[in-house]
């Protein structure tokens, strides 16, 4: 998503006149309005960003001892 181009310029948008309502920018996936700096620009709000981009999962989190039978030739009375 770092490439594709956005829904809507943010930039290019006409400067607002002092006193006055700042453009509404829906949400790209549920539509509700974004309020955020971060979510006009990306155009996702924090959840629906949060659905389409979940955290990564940590690999040593999910780690669990096995049992395991005893290798042949390796004595058990150590």
């Amino acid at each position: 998503m770092g490439d594709e181009p956005l829904a809507i310029s943010i930039d290019s948008a006409p400067e607002a006149e002092p006193g006055s309502r700042p453009r509404r920018i829906p949400c790209r996936l549920c539509g509700r309005p974004l309020t955020g700096a971060d979510s006009r620009r990306s155009g996702l709000g924090p959840t629906c960003d949060a659905k389409l981009h979940p955290p990564t999962v940590d690999i040593r989190t999910r780690r669990h001892e096995v049992d395991q039978d005893t290798l042949p030739g390796i004595d058990q009375d150590l």
